[in-house]
């Protein structure tokens, strides 16, 4: 597999992965809110119910796994999960301080920061070029809406985009 297809599938796979373990009621109890239900000075959460510990700990221990498998070490796994539900709690924190539900659509703002950050960080482990990282977040965003669809369809999304 190219550097650029194991970057896409570390980026999907940590994203991907706090949809789909959601569906394992056996890990309810780890689904407490990531901000701990704290509020900024706005007075509304910092990222609302939706971000969670249960969420978090899927996207590190999965891309763990799959970063071991495609032969990129445990630690790349980790930190590209790690980076990517930085960029992801600050999408959701933007979106709640423009008034915007939980899981709402955010085009752009719902893809870019969660894959761009931890792209940023593989372009100087693995010196991915800056078009390429370009061309890695357009794939992302574009994978992102189709499987988005496809896994509301699925009754594993809440609402497709």
């Amino acid at each position: 597999m190219l550097i650029s297809g194991k970057a896409l599938l570390l980026v999907l796979v940590a994203n991907s992965a706090p949809i789909l373990i959601r569906q394992l009621s056996v890990l309810a109890k780890f689904s407490y809110p990531l901000d701990c239900g704290l509020r900024f000075v706005d007075g509304k959460r910092l990222l609302g119910d939706t971000k969670t510990w249960r969420g978090v700990l899927a996207a590190v221990l999965i891309t763990m796994f799959c970063s071991v498998l495609i032969q990129t070490g445990w630690l790349t796994g980790v930190v590209v999960a790690v980076i990517a539900m930085l960029g992801d709690s600050l999408s959701s924190f933007v979106k709640r301080r423009l008034g915007m539900a939980p899981s709402a659509m955010a085009f752009g703002l719902d893809q870019i920061p969660e894959s761009l950050l931890p792209l940023i960080y593989l372009h100087y482990l693995w010196q991915l070029d800056w078009f390429k990282v370009g061309g890695l977040v357009l794939a992302f965003l574009l994978l992102e809406i189709v499987l988005s669809r496809i896994l509301f369809r699925l009754h594993i999304r809440n609402r497709p985009y």
